[in-house]
């Protein structure tokens, strides 16, 4: 394949992964959820992932049992790697398997991998073909005009989203440094309320100090925290997660 062949087929199925995606949850949930990792309508683990394997496995797709087991593996090792490495960059983890039976670090679910395992099995043996037809018949200069556009689109979005994660982080260690102010302040007040009044009501002062600004942290989130948030119910942070805790109950309503 052409590096123009495969940048159409990465678009193209990383759209159709995150149509996938949204149907998938609008069923569970009854509304429409943006479940991709970035803010635009593509889902890149799904374009990287069924461009990898219609262009390793081409070799193979004689053989059915072959396929769907080299796809089986395929994708469960990329499932790994993906969920590991966001883990690793941006100290959260993205999903969780950790419920399921069989299941390796929580990353990778062996039933689910056994089902994206013959949904490769049906794109390559079935779709894919149809869809290398269907690029062919746009002008190369019309494809690569609508490729260079959205490869920019990708990269502005790809910007964006990783720089309102991080600006997530900084938000949460703020609220989890503030929270641990409040604790310290709280018993010390608790320790010296009979010792020394005026200490202990400068102390109070500074309590609601600190529990106006940790109020304010909590209130006004940005619509990348909201949108990750909702496209991630079960994120979890390995750093801050009271603080994330907090965060989502806010934004459910389920705090005061």
């Amino acid at each position: 394949m052409s590096v123009y062949d495969i940048l159409c087929s990465f678009f193209f199925y990383g759209f159709a992964g995150w149509c996938a995606e949204v149907a998938f949850a609008a069923v569970r949930q009854g509304k429409f959820v943006n479940r991709g990792f970035l803010n635009g309508p593509i889902c890149p683990i799904y374009g990287v992932g069924v461009t990898l394997i219609v262009t390793a496995l081409d070799f193979c797709k004689g053989s059915l049992i072959l396929l769907y087991l080299a796809s089986t593996v395929l994708v469960t090792f990329l499932e790994w790697v993906t969920g590991f490495c966001l883990e690793k960059i941006f100290h959260h983890r993205w999903w969780d398997y950790s419920n399921m039976p069989l299941n390796i670090g929580g990353y990778v679910c062996p039933l689910f991998s056994a089902v994206w395992g013959i949904a490769c099995v049906i794109v390559v043996r079935f779709l894919h073909p149809l869809i290398r037809l269907g690029i062919s018949w746009i002008p190369v200069w019309i494809g690569s005009l609508f490729l260079t556009v959205f490869v920019l689109a990708l990269g502005i979005d790809l910007y964006v989203t990783v720089t309102g994660i991080f600006r997530l982080n900084r938000r949460l260690e703020r609220m989890e440094a503030v929270a641990e102010e409040l604790k310290k302040i709280s018993d010390q007040i608790g320790e010296n309320i009979y010792q020394n009044m005026m200490e202990g009501r400068e102390k109070q002062e500074k309590l609601k100090e600190l529990k106006e600004k940790y109020r304010a942290l909590l209130q006004k989130p940005s619509r990348m925290n909201r949108r990750l948030l909702k496209a991630f119910p079960k994120l979890k942070s390995r750093r801050y997660e009271k603080a994330l805790e907090e965060l989502r109950k806010y934004l459910e309503g389920r705090l005061p």
